[in-house]
Formats: C-alpha cells, sequence, structure tokens
C-alpha cells in the first residue's frame, strides 16, 4: 500500500512540475518562425522500390524484398525474371505453355521479362496510359485501374476473356472524382 501511495505522489509531482514548466503560448506575442531548408547531406540508401503498383508485392518473394528493393532496375531482369516467371506459372498454370499468351501478346518469358524490370514508362509525345488495349505501359494516368489491368494480363489469356473471376477487382471508380486542377488529386474525406 505504501508503494502505491509513493508512486501516486510521484507522478502527481511530475504532472504539477510539467504544468507549471509549459510555456504560455497564447500571451500574444508572435514570433515567425525560421524557414528552414531540408538537408540532403549525407549518404542515402534505397529502402524500396516500386515502378509499377503490386508487382514487387506479388511476384518478389519475402526472402528477395531487400534485393530486389536495391537492384538497379537495368539490373533486375537477370536478377529477377525466371523468379518472376515462376511465380506467374504458379498463380496461373495456362503460362507454363510456351505457345500461351496474355492480352499483349507476351508469352511468360516476354511478360515477366517486361515485369522484373520494375520502373514506369512514360510516353512523350503519345497517349499515358498503364494498359487501355491498345497503348500498353506508356505511363500511367491516375483513373487507370491498374490492378484491374494487372489481373487481366495474368489470369486472362490472349483475350482477356479466361479465368473472368480473376481478371477485374472490381472496383469501378474511387470514392471521390479527380479534380481537374493540379495535383489532379481528390480531396481528403
Amino acid at each position: 500500500m505504501k508503494l502505491n501511495n509513493i508512486k501516486l505522489i510521484v507522478i502527481a509531482m511530475l504532472v504539477s512540475f510539467t504544468a507549471y514548466n509549459c510555456s504560455n503560448d497564447d500571451d500574444n506575442s508572435f514570433t515567425p518562425m525560421q524557414q528552414t531548408l531540408p538537408d540532403f547531406s549525407g549518404t542515402y540508401v534505397q529502402e524500396d522500390q516500386m515502378g509499377r503498383p503490386a508487382i514487387n508485392t506479388v511476384f518478389v518473394s519475402s526472402a528477395d524484398k531487400n534485393t530486389f528493393n536495391v537492384t538497379v532496375p537495368s539490373n533486375q531482369n537477370a536478377a529477377f525474371q525466371t523468379k518472376f516467371q515462376d511465380k506467374l506459372e504458379a498463380l496461373n498454370p495456362a503460362h507454363a505453355d510456351p505457345m500461351y499468351t496474355n492480352a499483349l501478346g507476351f508469352n511468360a518469358a516476354e511478360f515477366t521479362g517486361a515485369l522484373s524490370t520494375d520502373l514506369l514508362t512514360v510516353s512523350l509525345n503519345g497517349t499515358t496510359t498503364f494498359f487501355d488495349g491498345t497503348n500498353v505501359l506508356t505511363g500511367r494516368a491516375l483513373a487507370d485501374d491498374v490492378i484491374s489491368t494487372e489481373l487481366l494480363l495474368i489470369f486472362g489469356g490472349p483475350t482477356g476473356a479466361d479465368n473472368p473471376g480473376l481478371t477485374d477487382d472490381n472496383v469501378s471508380s474511387n470514392d471521390k472524382a479527380f479534380s481537374a486542377s493540379f495535383p489532379y488529386l481528390a480531396s481528403p474525406w
């Protein structure tokens, strides 16, 4: 019982010291804060890499995450294409047939070769889209349904009609419309 009383007294003292030492910030004396610029000195280490949404998440095993995340994109194909292909064939065994293609016309080796170099390509003079049936991986518009596109390319086969239950995430749009002005993102709830 004595120990509990001592604890209560110590807590009460700490609270009172804290309350006594707090500054009164409503005294109408305003001093503007100095703007400090970010400090970019030092050594930085890349921690994560995700050029195309969900590709790293789905195709890179947890044992390889750290290695993939620090591998320069120009070296990713050589290091990870075979692992990506193994994962693709596990997800959709039809890709094990070298003649089987997806909606891009890519067989498993070609498709995983494109995916394993995880960067988002951008067309500087054409349509910017993740995939619209004609334009392929020429960037990403905010409204592009990249998850449904990726599901279609993994499970949909040459026409996109194979495995219809697996080719769409069934999320047809954002919960809020995009803005017509920069930065174009919808306002938060």
